[in-house]
């Protein structure tokens, strides 16, 4: 076969795998119809003063309604299980800290739905606070399973507490993370660090309730500063709430590092 037109086929097949998956896309929002009858998860979120419960994701997976498309690798045709999402707003409990929202496990539609995850957490409620210039950065997110796929950030990598009536809970701390960067564009940006990815993740196929307890150390604010040229020795350089700073090859703050620092100066109090 010539080369152009092996190029014209390859390009054809592209645009068919993408038909495949945008035709999908396009159709399956419309088929939720969550069933609370048929069974629910309670999410409980406790936010922090200064922080904001970030709006939810809820993640439906349909083994009887699939999409077809073609693998970039070899091309041949594949066939996947379809995905539908909605969003929900976490609901303050009146005169406390608390947020909630009831997932349906069933999804409804002819497609059968069933709940595969849900994607929450919390973010800074008023990141100007830091600057006029600072936007919302990344942390303090959670991913739950209720089943054995992954989710589109991975797989698991944490494990939660399930208690033996089904309640998942993670207690975790927190602390807030004032980064500069100019690779790839000027940008400073609030986030919420730990000893996780963006997202906490793990698997609750049982579980019948969500707790999340994020726990924050506003008074121990860690800065960084990005190389300005990418080169070898180039480094982020990371001021700590002692007064310490270091450059370093990692791209996030030293969580162990932070946890010593802050557990000394509770023990001198």
């Amino acid at each position: 076969m010539p080369r152009l037109q092996q190029m014209r086929s390859s390009i054809a097949t592209t645009v068919l795998a993408l038909l495949f998956l945008s035709g999908c896309q396009l159709a399956r929002n419309s088929t939720l119809s969550p069933k609370p009858e048929a069974g629910t998860i309670q999410v409980t979120i406790k936010v922090p003063e200064e922080l904001v419960a970030r709006d939810m994701q809820v993640i439906y997976r349909s083994t009887k309604c699939t999409t077809t498309y073609r693998s970039m690798l070899d091309w041949e045709k594949r066939t996947r299980d379809n995905y539908a999402g909605l969003h929900l707003q976490p609901v303050r409990r009146p005169g406390t800290d608390l947020y909630e929202a009831t997932l349906a496990v069933n999804g409804g539609g002819a497609c059968r739905w069933r709940l595969s995850n849900a994607i929450f957490g919390v973010s800074y409620r008023d990141p100007s606070k830091f600057g006029s210039d600072v936007k919302l950065g990344a942390g303090g997110g959670l991913i739950v399973m209720f089943d054995e796929s992954a989710s589109a950030h991975g797989g698991p990598n944490f494990k939660a507490s399930i208690s033996a009536e089904g309640v998942a809970s993670v207690k975790q701390n927190y602390y807030p993370w004032l980064h500069e960067r100019f690779l790839g564009g000027d940008r400073k940006s609030i986030s919420l660090t730990t000893n996780a990815d963006i997202f906490i993740r793990f698997r609750a196929p049982n579980a019948r309730a969500v707790h999340f307890e994020p726990i924050f150390h506003p008074q121990f604010l860690v800065r960084s500063i990005g190389p300005k040229v990418k080169r070898k020795g180039e480094g982020t350089v990371f001021f700590y709430p002692d007064g310490s700073h270091s450059t370093e090859s990692r791209t996030e703050p030293n969580f162990k590092k932070l946890e010593a620092m802050r557990q000394a100066a509770e023990a001198r109090l």
